[in-house]
């Protein structure tokens, strides 16, 4: 059973992450926050008052936003969505710009990203495609630069790729070692990796598409708001914005400066600046 903690105690944990690192979790989904916080006192067999001494350290900042900002991910996660961007979106991208530039924003682990640059390298289009990815955790963005996933997923993993419909086998992609699945390096040769935290970090690039998927359902709604305010000054007018099956556009500020793509695969298209 999870140790309970009350509202006090998460405003204390809040406000301390804040002034000390500049980091703000107050907009989180309370729920969600709770519920991690929780979890890391258990494991950690922590009290409150414990936790936020060690929070003090910045070694154990890193495991603290390790674990609340953990996303559960897969690759090719939702098999139709990437079969509309193959089919539908970069095809239509590709008929006014020469080159394509790709934001994943929340890139987590990296398995959105070595998808990504499967697909295009099956399009035979990756030369012509840069690709930035940036998360808030530099431990999770070191786990994703060195493209080396568990090989306990990769069955899953395989299983949405098949429902893709790619051209080879995942196989092809990748070499087993003990339990690891190495990814083939080259895939990442057209990928930057960047730390940015979504909440308060700055605009830094313009893109043609960007995929912030399954990131925002840890905010709360005014943080969403902002999100995606800031999303939407990062798209270039014509470019494209996709969200996670459990998010939407319809209820921001910004809902009517976008045109719905693809209801289903939750795709819109910029349309005012």
């Amino acid at each position: 059973m999870m140790t309970e903690i009350d509202l006090a105690d998460i405003k204390r944990i809040t406000e301390l992450i804040k002034t000390r690192y500049n980091y703000d979790f107050t907009n989180y989904a309370l729920s969600s926050f709770k519920r991690r916080v929780s979890r890391i006192l258990e494991l950690n067999k922590l009290s409150v008052d414990r936790l936020i001494q060690k929070l003090e350290n910045p070694e154990f900042l890193e495991y603290f936003l390790n674990e609340i900002t953990v996303n559960v991910t897969e690759m090719f996660r939702d098999p139709s969505f990437w079969r509309a961007l193959r089919e539908k979106i970069l095809p239509q991208i590709m008929v006014n710009h020469k080159k394509i530039r790709i934001w994943h924003a929340g890139c987590s682990s990296g398995e959105e990203v070595i998808s990504m640059s499967i697909m295009l390298r099956e399009m035979e289009i990756e030369e012509d495609v840069q690709i930035i990815a940036t998360d808030l955790d530099t431990n999770i963005l070191k786990r994703a630069k060195e493209g080396r996933l568990p090989l306990k997923n990769m069955e899953l993993n395989e299983r949405n790729y098949v429902r893709y419909q790619g051209t080879g086998k995942l196989s092809d992609y990748y070499t087993p070692q003990k339990d690891i699945a190495i990814m083939d390096p080259t895939l990442l040769d057209n990928v930057s990796f960047r730390q940015h935290d979504l909440v308060r970090g700055e605009v830094f690039n313009k893109f043609d598409l960007v995929l912030c998927r399954n990131v925002m359902i840890y905010f709360n709604q005014h943080l969403q708001n902002e999100v995606l305010n800031k999303l939407h000054e990062s798209l270039f007018k014509y470019g494209y914005l996709a969200i996670g099956s459990k998010e939407s556009l319809i209820w921001c500020d910004i809902a009517g400066k976008f045109l719905v793509v693809n209801n289903e695969e939750k795709v819109y298209r910029k349309i005012k600046e």
